[in-house]
């Protein structure tokens, strides 16, 4: 089922995307070689919760150990806040959740921690331009399946290739919620966008194959070919018949340059 979003709990939808955006920019200031990823971690939590949030992934389904998801290299999504530290060279996605006033938020940013090839740089920036593309999808009448579309075609413009097996969701009082919202696909397909839809866009993007496999830790997703991976994300409102991008990667460009 889905679930549709009055104006009212869009505003507090915003409200959580406006700290979790404000989360990640704390972050942001830390990302640096020598940095472990569990001090990350500490850091977003600490924020969150002085701010009268929760993070959203803090135990999800029982037994997720951190308040992100770090993913570093080849890791694609999913991955733990650990003693890693992150070493020059390294991409680092960032995936965060704040649940506040009844409802969540959701987002995600891939650093390159220091300088990287050319190719990284690219993969990042095409990830984070094939995010932007698939919102210019966003408008009612249209479908889901043209936010894929727009995603799937633009990156594979560039020669990467998407993940198919992870997609994005509805996003609500749940983190998780009707409809999903695959990265590749064909237009006019799928449920029709409509007011009051609210979900998160998350292109996941791979520099080799498409292929990806789960660690034994039962949560982490790499790359099969263990080459890097990309991944951003927004949640979106449908409003007046128009994309309404809840969260912000404003307080992140404050202070990093992709």
């Amino acid at each position: 089922m889905i679930f549709y979003k009055t104006r009212e709990e869009i505003e507090l939808i915003r409200q959580s995307a406006n700290l979790l955006g404000k989360a990640h920019g704390e972050v942001a200031k830390m990302i640096s070689p020598g940095v472990k990823t569990i001090d990350l971690d500490k850091r977003a939590e600490e924020f969150i919760r002085d701010h009268g949030g929760i993070p959203s992934f803090k135990g999800y389904n029982k037994n997720f150990p951190g308040s992100l998801c770090i993913s570093v290299n080849e890791q694609v999504v999913h991955g733990f806040p650990s003693e890693y530290t992150l070493r020059e060279g390294d991409i680092i996605s960032v995936d965060c959740g704040v649940f506040l006033n009844g409802f969540h938020s959701d987002s995600a940013y891939t650093y390159a921690v220091g300088p990287v090839s050319e190719d990284v740089r690219r993969l990042l920036q095409v990830t984070k331009a094939s995010l932007f593309k698939g919102i210019e999808q966003v408008r009612s009448g249209n479908r889901v399946g043209d936010i894929s579309f727009a995603i799937q075609t633009f990156v594979e413009s560039h020669n990467f290739t998407i993940i198919r097996e992870l997609v994005g969701h509805g996003v609500g009082k749940a983190l998780h919620e009707s409809p999903e919202v695959p990265n590749f696909g064909k237009r006019g397909r799928g449920v029709k966008l409509r007011d009051g839809l609210v979900i998160a866009i998350e292109p996941m993007v791979n520099m080799g194959r498409r292929n990806v496999v789960q660690e034994k830790d039962g949560w982490t997703i790499r790359t099969l070919d263990r080459k890097p991976s990309a991944h951003f994300e927004h949640t979106v409102a449908v409003s007046n018949g128009k994309a309404e991008v809840l969260t912000t990667f404003e307080y992140i460009e404050q202070v990093y340059k992709l």
